[in-house]
């Protein structure tokens, strides 16, 4: 019993071990002044990404300027605004340029470049919309994006003006929170709400910016010294050069107006076809890698928990209440952030993704193997230890064939339950369906075609995925 139990034990070392050496290649960027610098994935014009899925914009064209004038590679990684503020304080990334405003608040974690564009805040309002002050927002719900210097200035006059804030992660579902009338207003970033407006979206302008403040690149507090001076200095060059003024004019401009996409849902799927096939590609790898590391991990902590044994039984029933308890958007962002931040070791996106999905879907793995064991009559053990088989024979030659047939239905419903959860690493910046077609959306701000032909993909996977499991039982019924 006792060698039974320290192997299985050894496999779950070896299998979180292992999770490690996944995608390896996302590991070695740092060498050779490569720097990886997150970004935002819905602010344009400062970062987005283009019908050929390459990230541009002001943002983007400007840190590939500045690397270029001073001899250093960058990685962008598309982060979203919020996740790329906590990578860069647990220094899973190497700075930040994301519209990111210098305030000193953030100064107290991060070090800031020289001021690359100076913006302000307006407010929006939906076109049919007879609000024109922010006198008449009384009572009112206001709309506002995580962690920007519009959600800081709503949230330092709300109590003056007595409206409500709500908080959305990414502009487009802010846009139409207010295009659908559910929030009468929201507050952005005057050059980001001017791009909106420009490429279709729904809503008018009615206040000068306010709360003017500087854009800047930054880095972890006392860190990547080099970076920021490299950066600063790149700035300098790049403005006496004319290319600064040259970029900024390129998304600011008014030759920056016109549509060149088809908004139909066929034409949507022509342009962004290599993009969503790539988002679909990413979330098949997730699920299949996350699915059988998850199963060989509840697996061995299913057979531990029925183990004649206290200790073992012990250890299975905290790690299924642990991971299984815990929400799973939270302990991706622990792994991918936590982690890291306590020992000052970067762990991949992917493989963050791996390890969250592992840990949270083997919980649930775990927990119906045990059932599926306890479900056999105990009679069975007692059988074949009768016989004199010991108990580890007993388990595989007995017991666990007829507690498979019990549990195969809830494997095949715990992928496609996996499958669904993948969408929740966009969080931590993995390119799969759910945060390509944010991307997308960026933009085109077509938000419900957009989530339309995505919500259709993972609808037919899952019906697919369906089907399979409804054969499996009907052949082991049969």
């Amino acid at each position: 019993m006792k060698k039974w139990l320290l192997k299985s034990l050894g496999l779950v070392v070896c299998l979180i071990g292992f999770i490690g050496f996944i995608k390896p290649a996302e590991t070695a960027q740092a060498a050779e002044k490569t720097y990886t610098i997150g970004t935002d994935v819905t602010f344009p014009p400062f970062e987005f990404a283009n019908d050929q899925n390459e990230y541009v914009g002001i943002d983007m064209d400007l840190i590939r300027a500045i690397a270029k004038d001073q001899g250093f590679k960058v990685q962008i990684k598309p982060l979203g605004f919020n996740a790329a503020v906590q990578a860069l304080d647990s220094g899973q990334i190497d700075g930040v340029i994301a519209g990111m405003s210098i305030t000193d608040e953030r100064k107290a974690k991060f070090d800031f470049s020289k001021s690359y564009f100076q913006s302000g805040v307006v407010m929006a309002v939906a076109q049919n919309s007879k609000i024109t002050k922010l006198s008449q927002l009384k009572g009112q719900r206001v709309a506002v994006k995580t962690g920007t210097a519009g959600a800081d200035y709503a949230n330092s006059i709300k109590a003056k003006y007595g409206f409500k804030v709500v908080t959305f992660d990414d502009s487009n579902n802010m846009y139409q929170d207010v295009t659908t009338g559910n929030s009468v207003a929201c507050f952005e970033d005057s050059p980001v709400m001017q791009y909106g407006i420009k490429q279709g979206t729904k809503l008018k302008i009615v206040t000068e910016p306010a709360e003017k403040g500087d854009y800047g690149f930054a880095v972890k507090k006392g860190q990547n010294k080099e970076l920021l001076a490299a950066f600063n200095t790149g700035l300098t060059n790049l403005r006496a050069n004319g290319q600064y003024k040259k970029i900024t004019e390129k998304y600011l401009g008014a030759t920056n107006t016109k549509k060149t996409e088809s908004r139909t849902f066929i034409g949507l799927i022509k342009q962004n076809g290599s993009a969503l096939w790539d988002g679909f590609k990413e979330t098949i790898w997730l699920t299949l890698v996350s699915i059988i590391f998850a199963t060989i991990f509840g697996i061995i902590v299913g057979l531990l928990g029925v183990a004649p044994n206290k200790f073992s039984k012990g250890l299975s029933s905290t790690l299924i209440y642990i991971f299984r308890g815990m929400p799973l958007l939270v302990l991706a962002l622990f792994i991918y952030t936590g982690v890291p931040s306590l020992t000052g070791n970067k762990i991949p996106a992917f493989v963050a993704g791996i390890i969250t999905l592992t840990l949270n879907e083997g919980a649930y793995t775990a927990a119906f193997v045990k059932g599926g064991i306890e479900a056999v009559d105990n009679g069975q053990m007692e059988a074949a230890r009768s016989l004199g088989l010991p108990y580890g024979k007993s388990m595989r030659k007995v017991i666990l064939p007829q507690g498979i047939r019990i549990m195969v239905p809830s494997f095949i419903n715990q992928f496609i339950i996996t499958l669904k959860d993948t969408s929740i690493l966009s969080v931590i910046g993995l390119l799969e369906l759910t945060q390509t077609g944010k991307i997308i959306i960026a933009r085109n701000l077509e938000g419900f075609k957009v989530w339309t032909i995505i919500a259709l993909t993972y609808l037919v996977l899952i019906t697919l995925l369906t089907w399979l499991s409804n054969w499996v039982q009907r052949r082991m019924n049969a």
